[in-house]
């Protein structure tokens, strides 16, 4: 019996435009996705080179193959969602529940979580993408609600769940942030009245 090959997660390179492109043109990927038929090689070797700073896009390869890709990206440019960050993430149609997904997302969080310092990770699915959904649970991710018509997908509109995973804080987190309401609480009973 042969032993499954190792998944690699990487950050994607422009030499991955031509695995982007195939994995984007199968149904399953397409459906689940907001992704347009007919995808070219070319603009994905565009989308890759211009990924915007700050942000990640990872692959996962599997022998040398990539079969599968996330995006990490920031919610926004406020300071006040600083700690917020999205995810999309596709994995090839062949290799969907063989633990690329898992890969992939444990990347991400391990990203978010230890070195981004990302509270918040954020998502959209679609209703009837019962498997994605069953991986972002195993995660931690929660349903917060549901995007009615979301998108045109084969001919009429889907519904999507907004999901969200919210990293607990440290104990010391919660401390520090009581320290800081109870100072500015005094402070303010503490400025006179004008």
């Amino acid at each position: 019996m042969s032993a499954t090959p190792a998944i690699v997660v990487r950050r994607a390179e422009p030499r991955d435009a031509e695995a982007l492109q195939r994995t984007f043109a199968a149904p399953g990927a397409m459906a689940g996705t907001l992704q347009l038929p007919f995808p070219s090689t070319a603009d994905w070797a565009r989308r890759i080179a211009d990924f915007p700073s700050g942000d990640f896009f990872l692959v996962a390869e599997v022998a040398g193959e990539v079969v599968g890709n996330l995006g990490l990206h920031a919610a926004s440019r406020s300071p006040r969602r600083r700690h917020a960050g999205t995810l999309g993430m596709c994995v090839r149609d062949d290799w969907q529940r063989k633990g690329v997904g898992s890969s992939l997302l444990a990347a991400a969080i391990e990203l978010a979580d230890g070195w981004l310092d990302l509270r918040r990770l954020e998502l959209t699915v679609y209703t009837d993408n019962d498997a994605a959904i069953a991986l972002y649970r195993k995660f931690g991710f929660e349903v917060e609600g549901t995007h009615r018509d979301y998108a045109y997908r084969g001919g009429c509109y889907v519904d999507a769940y907004c999901m969200a995973r919210l990293r607990a804080p440290a104990p010391s987190e919660h401390a520090t942030a009581r320290r800081s309401l109870r100072k500015n609480t005094k402070t303010e009973r503490k400025r006179p009245r004008i």
